[in-house]
C-alpha cells in the first residue's frame, strides 16, 4: 500500500517561523508515514491502525500527512521506504510503525537507524521511560528508536497502538516542529535533496 499526494512543492519556507527562543519551527508539518507488517503488506486490502493512529494524532494538531507506505519485515524494504521518503523536499518528519521487537524479522530500528547522520537517544529512552509506566518490565523490550536523515526527523516506533499513541501525543507532535526546523536551520537554499547518500546496496535491497 502506498499513497502520494505530493504534486505541489515544499513551501516548507512559508511554514518556518521562530519560536520564544529564536528557534525555527515548521509548522504545519508535512508527514510521511511507513507501516512494517509483513502479514498486511500481503493483502489486499489491509487495515492499518498503527498508520491511521499516527495520521489521526497529527491531523488533529493540524498537520498533514503526504504520504503513507505499507512494507514487510525486510531490512532493504524498511530503508527503502523511509530513504525515499527523507529524500523529498516537502516531507519534515518520517514516523515508521512496527518491527521493533526483538524477535528474528524485528528490523525496524536496524534498517531506519542505517540511514541516521545523527541519533536522538533521547526519544528512546523517554519512550522507554513513559512505557514502563503502562507495560512495567516488558518496556525494556522495545526498541523504538529516533534520528536524523537528510535533515529529516525519523522516528521508528512499535506496532502497538498504544505505544503509537504513547509516543506521538506525549512526545513527537509537541517536540517534531521544533526538531524538523532546527535539522533544516542550515539550508540557505531550495535546491532539492537527492538520493546520492542513500543509494541501494545490492547486499541488502
Amino acid at each position: 500500500m502506498s499513497t502520494d499526494d505530493t504534486e505541489t512543492p515544499s513551501d516548507a519556507g512559508d511554514r518556518r517561523t521562530t519560536d520564544d527562543h529564536g528557534h525555527d519551527v515548521i509548522d504545519p508539518l508535512y508527514v510521511g508515514i511507513v507501516t512494517v507488517s509483513t502479514s498486511r503488506a500481503g493483502e489486499a486490502d489491509p487495515d492499518d491502525p498503527g498508520g491511521d493512529t499516527i495520521q489521526e494524532i497529527f491531523e488533529d494538531e493540524g498537520h498533514e500527512v503526504q504520504a503513507r507506505e505499507l512494507v514487510r519485515d525486510d531490512y532493504g524494504a524498511i530503508r527503502t521506504a523511509v530513504r525515499s521518503l527523507v529524500a523529498r523536499r516537502e516531507i519534515d518528519v518520517v514516523v515508521t510503525t512496527g518491527g521493533t521487537g526483538v524477535t528474528a524479522d524485528d528490523v525496524s530500528p536496524e534498517a531506519t537507524s542505517a540511514l541516521f547522520e545523527r541519533d536522538l537517544p533521547g526519544f528512546g529512552e523517554l519512550f522507554r521511560s513513559l512505557s514502563w509506566e503502562e507495560v512495567g518490565t516488558r518496556a525494556m523490550a522495545s526498541r523504538a528508536t529516533a534520528g536524523i536523515a537528510a535533515d529529516t526527523p525519523v522516528f521508528c516506533l512499535p506496532g502497538s497502538t498504544n505505544a503509537v499513541r504513547t509516543a506521538c501525543e506525549r512526545l513527537i507532535v509537541p517536540e517534531a516542529p521544533h526538531l524538523a526546523g532546527l535539522a533544516t536551520s542550515h539550508r540557505t537554499d531550495a535546491t532539492d535533496r537527492t538520493l546520492s547518500a542513500y543509494q541501494s546496496d545490492s547486499s541488502t535491497d
